[in-house]
Parts: structure tokens; sequence; C-alpha cells
């Protein structure tokens, strides 16, 4: 299978483009982080971007393995609908979080972003296999964020 390599960048550029306009729309999310309290296991700061920078490209390379492969038009349309539509939900959870300090809200927000999710990867992994367990990290994480953002409201109630 010949690479295609500019499109390959391009669906690995698009979650990362998502990933740092979000970022810088919810401004200082790192600040608001740093001023919760917060659950065990909370990771430091800098591990953020990096886990994200990861998943983001793990992303574009599961879309990119479903843009090219043999699956049907309607199959990839599908996948790519709910792709989009995850990181969609994904781009506004941290306004939510950050910006607005709805920190309840954005648990359920991320609730349904986990289902967006899961529902990719059983729509990539009718396509392929490798693009849908290349989400499991995703996944993975999401989960762990679930566990910070629901602690951190717990934790903080009293606060706001």
């Amino acid at each position: 299978m010949k690479i295609n390599k500019p499109l390959l960048i391009l669906c690995i550029a698009i979650p990362l483009l998502v990933g740092v306009v979000s970022a810088l729309l919810s401004g200082g999310g790192m600040e608001v982080f740093a001023s919760v309290n917060k659950p065990p296991l909370a990771p430091p700061a800098w591990l953020f971007p990096v886990a994200w920078t990861i998943l983001y490209t793990l992303m574009g390379i599961s879309t990119y393995l479903i843009l090219t492969s043999e699956a049907s038009a309607e199959a990839i349309q599908e996948a790519m609908n709910i792709y989009t539509l995850q990181l969609l939900v994904n781009f506004l959870w941290p306004t939510f979080f950050f910006n607005f300090k709805w920190y309840l809200f954005a648990f359920f927000w991320l609730v349904l972003l986990w289902l967006l999710v899961l529902l990719m990867f059983w729509k990539f992994k009718d396509i392929s296999k490798l693009a849908a367990l290349l989400n499991i990290p995703y996944l993975l994480w999401l989960t762990f964020a679930g566990y910070l953002n629901f602690s951190i409201w717990l934790l903080n109630r009293s606060v706001l």
C-alpha cells in the first residue's frame, strides 16, 4: 500500500489544529487547573499537551486509514460523520471546563464525548481494525479525564 503523504499529513494536522485552537480559546486553562483542588492521581500540567498531541496524532492516522480503505463510500462517510461530531464535542469541552468552570456540565459533556468515541471505535472497526485500535488510548484517556473532571467538581463544589 502506497502512502498518500499529503493526505496523511492533512489527517494528522486537522485534529492537532482543533486541539491548538481549543487550547488557545480556553486561555489560561493550566492556571485554572493549578488553582483547583485536585484528586489523587492528578498528573502534572505538562502532561496534558503531551498526551493530547499523541492522541490527536493517533486520531489523525486512524482517519487516514479509514479514508484510504476499500470500504464503501457510505461506510466511510458514516464513520467520518461520527469522527467529525466527536471532534467538535472534544473542541468545546475545554471552554466549558476552563473558561466557564462548569465542572459538572463539562463532566456530562465528557461522557457524551466518551460515548461518541466509543461509537467511532465501532464504526472504524467495521472498516479497519487498526484504525479502531489506534483510538483505544483516546478512550482510556477520556476515562481518566472523566475521573479528574468529576473529582474536581466534587472537591471544588463549595469553592464555586
